[in-house]
């Protein structure tokens, strides 16, 4: 029988390693546990949508948005869409004032004169203003993003009007800057504005400037942009960062549509950076998929969202149609009182969005584990090569440990974190496992051993991998851990690769160990003689379906991961998710609960009542999904290391009840099997 050892050094080299990888953890979860503060946001245009549409003063809506929990309002730049609807300036088209003028209903007589002598031209829009601050304000942005040689002013009855060469229905959509006077309404009913600017067309430092002079005075918890920039890209984004640094406004960071990082704006992640990364991550639920959402269905994704992916700017939308036995205002009400509830019942705050600090672990705990990554490697590479003797061992790791600690040392490394992080997620579920299968290896196994002893045997040898692999859960946290992973700014690359690899990783060392092909659990020739053996043998038709099925599972199992999945998921397994949601404090993952645990406590039976090694083989390679997938949550930085932690544990629990039920189910299927020979063998 091949004997793998253990080698201890480099067992003491990942434990100091691990010590290292827990310090930084301990310091992410304080961080994490800091940052709970979230801004419950409505759009202002949205709370006087509802005003209107309940024939309410929209200062009384504003008082039960404010009671029910909503702390901003995001107010976007003005247009002459919302201008001519308000009345307070208005933009005409000079076809329009011809036609009047031809029917007759062109009165004025400064106008009609103007109409006489040829100054109105029908493709030019003319501009007025009821509300001299409004129209002070549209002047300037024109101008600004116009230029002065495509307006001119003249004057009608005393009051100044704008002739703009633009396209009319162009001109009414164009954005023409921070609405002061909206602003100022949403800070007397007692909110904090979210600014929602859109940048100009080659926009210079007095571009920007003068956005926020608009802000003077004005109390602003966040500036999210609108549109494909960021205010001030490309060349003015060091003003930008200067007077949002002057004022202390938090960046605001819209969640992309697949949940993976931030919609695509120019310039945006320059200005996180400059800023010390003082960002949020903003969420809105689609705006086609709300009304399908039930109010406590759209409470718990919220609470869901701000658990699990550190939004900390909730910015909701008013629903449509009222609830049952309520009128629309009471159904938004509660909407916005029920979400606030729900936060508040799991320890968040509400306010202005909160942020992380600058969160960057110390050098040389980095080091440290970037030493304990390299000594797993060396170990594993023991594991599957038993010719590697101890002092190539350590000629290796020391080769490993210098090429993975020096870019830190010179204080770069953050590549070198990335392939550590890599290193860990496919490594450390293999050792688990492949220890399981050194510690069977070293036992005797008798088949009329009860069920009892195996399932307890089983449970077992699952918690304890379940150790191992948290193991690496902390090497890849500690690899990573720091603001811009937390944010999202940055992100684990190579998820995908981290469910296939450690099923890689565990089946060289099971062909190292047992011969897949006699039926027994003997010692194999190898992993190349096996694979030799598997080439040269003849195929039937049954086996290339059994291979298709095989590479079909495959597919679905790398599709369903991950956000861009194009798989739908059933309607079913959505009710057993929110079932989970519901009764635990995270929900397991799927591959672990139903697929990888379960499979484990099946290969321990599989080990004790001798079947064939084809079968322990297939039960161990899936049994390696679960382990992978306990380390891959961590991959995901911006879930909150308790709540990856949790999922984790729920998946081990539930994972293994249901494992001892598939082990009692076997049980009595080979019960009546053998019952059901003795009795033909008696009647024969």
């Amino acid at each position: 029988m091949k004997v793998f050892s253990y080698n201890r050094w480099l067992i003491a080299f990942i434990i100091l390693g691990l010590v290292a990888a827990l310090v930084i953890d301990v310091q992410r979860y304080n961080v994490e546990q800091d940052n709970m503060k979230v801004d419950m946001a409505i759009d202002y245009e949205g709370l006087v949508e509802l005003a209107e549409r309940e024939g309410l003063p929209p200062q009384e809506v504003f008082r039960q948005a404010k009671e029910a929990g909503i702390t901003s309002l995001a107010v976007y730049e003005t247009t002459f869409k919302k201008l001519n609807a308000n009345g307070k300036a208005t933009a005409t088209a000079g076809s329009t004032l011809l036609e009047r003028y031809h029917n007759g209903a062109l009165v004025d007589p400064a106008w009609r004169a103007l109409v006489q002598d040829g100054s109105i031209i029908g493709t030019e829009v003319y501009v007025t203003g009821h509300d001299k601050q409004t129209f002070r304000e549209v002047k300037e942005d024109i101008l600004r993003r116009l230029g002065p040689e495509r307006v001119r002013s003249f004057s009608v009855s005393g009051e100044e009007v704008l002739a703009v060469k633009a396209n009319y229905e162009a001109f009414l959509k164009m954005d023409l800057g921070m609405p002061t006077d909206e602003m100022k309404i949403v800070n007397a009913a007692g909110f904090y504005v979210i600014a929602r600017p859109t940048n100009y067309q080659q926009a210079t430092a007095e571009d920007v400037e003068s956005v926020f002079k608009r802000l003077e005075g004005v109390k602003v918890s966040e500036m999210i942009f609108s549109g494909a920039q960021a205010l001030g890209a490309p060349k003015a984004l060091e003003t930008t960062i200067r007077e949002l640094g002057a004022r202390d406004i938090t960046l605001g960071l819209i969640e992309d549509t697949t949940q993976l990082q931030f919609y695509k704006q120019d310039g945006l992640m320059e200005l996180a950076k400059g800023l010390h990364y003082k960002a949020a991550r903003l969420y809105a639920i689609p705006k086609d998929e709300q009304p399908k959402l039930k109010l406590s269905e759209g409470v718990e994704r919220w609470l869901n969202t701000d658990e699990e992916r550190n939004i900390r700017v909730d910015l909701m939308r008013i629903y449509d149609k009222p609830s049952p036995n309520m009128t629309l205002l009471e159904t938004n009400m509660k909407y916005f009182s029920d979400t606030r509830d729900a936060l508040v019942k799991h320890g968040f705050t509400i306010g202005p969005a909160g942020t992380f600090p600058q969160f960057y672990p110390d050098r040389l705990l980095r080091m440290l584990v970037m030493i304990g990554v390299a000594a797993a490697a060396v170990l594993y590479l023991s594991l599957v090569i038993p010719g590697l003797k101890p002092r190539h061992q350590y000629i290796l790791f020391a080769v490993l440990a210098i090429l993975a600690a020096v870019p830190l040392l010179m204080g770069n490394g953050n590549k070198i974190r990335l392939i550590a992080a890599l290193t860990s997620a496919n490594l450390f579920p293999a050792i688990a496992v492949i220890w399981q299968l050194d510690r069977i290896r070293s036992i005797s196994a008798r088949k009329d051993s009860s069920l009892v002893r195996i399932i307890v045997t089983g449970a077992i040898a699952l918690f304890a991998s379940g150790v191992i692999s948290y193991i690496g859960a902390a090497y890849l946290s500690g690899s990573l851990a720091d603001v811009e992973y937390l944010l999202e700014v940055n992100v684990f690359r190579g998820i995908k690769l981290t469910f296939i690899l450690p099923l890689l990783l565990v089946s060289i060392a099971f062909l190292q160990r047992f011969d897949v092909f006699d039926g027994s659990m003997d010692d194999s020739k190898g992993v190349l003689a096996q694979m030799k053996k598997i080439l040269d043998m003849p195929v039937k038709v049954k086996t290339l379906l059994g291979l298709f099925m095989v590479l079909i599972a495959g597919i679905v199992f790398v599709a369903r991961s991950g956000h861009t999945m194009g798989m739908p998921v059933s309607s079913l397994e959505l009710h057993f998710r929110g079932f989970l949601e519901q009764a635990m404090y995270a929900r397991p993952r799927t591959k672990e609960l139903l697929i990888g645990h379960p499979a484990f406590m099946l290969a321990a039976m599989a080990w004790y009542r001798k079947w064939p090694t084809m079968i322990l083989f297939v039960l161990v390679i899936v049994a390696a999904i679960g382990q992978g997938s306990m380390v891959e949550t961590f991959a995901h930085m911006r879930t909150p290391i308790y709540m990856s932690f949790m999922r984790g544990i729920g998946g081990i629990v539930l994972g293994a009840c249901l494992g001892v039920l598939a082990m009692m189910a076997v049980h009595l299927w080979q019960c009546l099997i053998s019952s059901a020979k003795g009795r033909k063998a008696e009647n024969e």
